[in-house]
């Protein structure tokens, strides 16, 4: 299971990274760069997710043993 999070964190932030490439700075909420905020954010709140995972899961393995 921790593989499987690790290459969503990765997938998440090469994602994150290619989405970046997109961003137009002088107006960002507009066509292409919108949806790549959009996805940014989303990637953000995934890996922030997946870092919730690995702590609860870390928190269980104490608790149990």
């Amino acid at each position: 299971m921790k593989l499987f999070i690790y290459t969503v964190i990765f997938l998440a932030v090469v994602i994150m990274g290619y989405s970046t490439t997109a961003l137009d700075f002088d107006d960002l909420l507009k066509g292409d760069s919108g949806t790549a905020v959009l996805v940014i954010v989303g990637s953000l709140c995934l890996i922030v997710l997946m870092g919730i995972l690995l702590t609860s899961r870390s928190i269980a393995e104490k608790h149990n043993s």
